[in-house]
């Protein structure tokens, strides 16, 4: 995607291919405006579902993370939600600390306060309240087990993201049981999403390759992760290595590249943490990593991942290959 517009023709395509979200991400420094290209997205469609992934309270104040996506609704009632969380990359590009837990479940809190059109307390001479309210649900993205729990607790929705680990999975499911728990909530009143990083190539060597530098991205955020499946990291810290990866594992412009820096690092760490083959690798992978978990998963996001120079349309493949047999 390169402008709003771009991503308004995506999301129009998108939808008459079958899909049921379009989500974009919030970078200042390397993405447009989202709610610009959210709203244009949401003038030309009418059923694709709409929403950030993700944007953070470090970057925007949650007054403004509010008046935004309320105002994204009003050009399509019920097609849109707000998804916020830590913001890895924006919050780096511009040197900032990452948001605590405590800071996300606050602007998850006084968001969705806003969006119902409350009045809060703020400190100023008035309350503050969101003229343009509109309900929208607010999600949070998380691999943590602290803003897992928290999602649990305060979010509408909660998109986990660790992986396809079998007990990475049910831990996380765990955690957001126990937030569910802490403020006496059931499991229908938060909406559930798995994020699965989907790397695509006919090369079982590159496949895998693009797959290991997926796990060093999650071991660079959480290294925790890597204990449940027995993994260990014997290189360099990962921190270390953004000189030559940047700016970070999950994001470096070539994943091929990325995994030939990890040949200390387990070729099964990418079964641990990535989709990652052709497309009946990837429906094998993903069936299997499905049925071994309880989660009551309403939406699976595949983030593609692609050679550096390919050619592949991720988003027409993936509706031909991959969406019929999981619908």
């Amino acid at each position: 995607m390169s402008g709003p517009r771009q991503f308004a023709e995506s999301a129009v395509e998108a939808e008459s291919l079958g899909w049921s979200k379009g989500l974009l991400p919030c970078n200042p420094l390397k993405v447009a405006d989202p709610y610009v290209c959210l709203t244009l997205a949401a003038q030309a469609t009418s059923t694709l579902h709409l929403g950030t992934l993700l944007d953070t309270p470090v970057v925007r104040h949650a007054s403004v993370l509010a008046g935004s996506i309320a105002t994204v609704a009003e050009f399509a009632p019920g097609r849109i939600h707000q998804g916020l969380g830590v913001g890895d990359t924006a919050v780096r590009f511009n040197a900032l600390k990452p948001a605590s837990v405590a800071a996300i479940e606050a602007a998850v809190v006084t968001t969705r306060a806003l969006l119902r059109g409350e009045s809060l307390e703020v400190g100023a001479l008035r309350p503050a309240r969101l003229n343009h309210a509109r309900d929208v649900p607010v999600w949070v993205a998380a691999q943590g087990p602290k803003n897992l729990r928290m999602a649990g607790r305060v979010a509408d929705g909660v998109w986990i993201r660790v992986g396809r680990d079998p007990g990475n999975l049910r831990l996380a499911w765990d955690a957001v049981r126990a937030g569910l728990k802490d403020a006496h909530r059931s499991e229908d009143e938060i909406r559930v999403g798995l994020i699965f990083h989907t790397a695509v190539s006919g090369d079982p060597a590159e496949a895998r390759l693009m797959g290991k530098a997926i796990a060093a991205g999650y071991y660079e955020y959480s290294h925790f992760l890597f204990e449940r499946p027995g993994l260990a990291w014997s290189g360099e810290d990962p921190h270390d290595l953004r000189h030559t990866v940047y700016p970070d594992f999950l994001h470096h412009a070539d994943m091929v590249f990325a995994g030939q820096q990890l040949s200390f690092l387990e070729d099964r760490a990418a079964e641990a943490f990535a989709l990652f083959g052709d497309w009946d690798d990837i429906a094998s992978q993903l069936e299997a990593t499905l049925a071994s978990t309880d989660i009551p998963a309403e939406w699976i996001l595949t983030h593609p991942v692609l050679p550096k120079g390919s050619t592949l349309d991720f988003m027409k493949d993936a509706a031909v290959q991959l969406l019929p047999g999981f619908i």
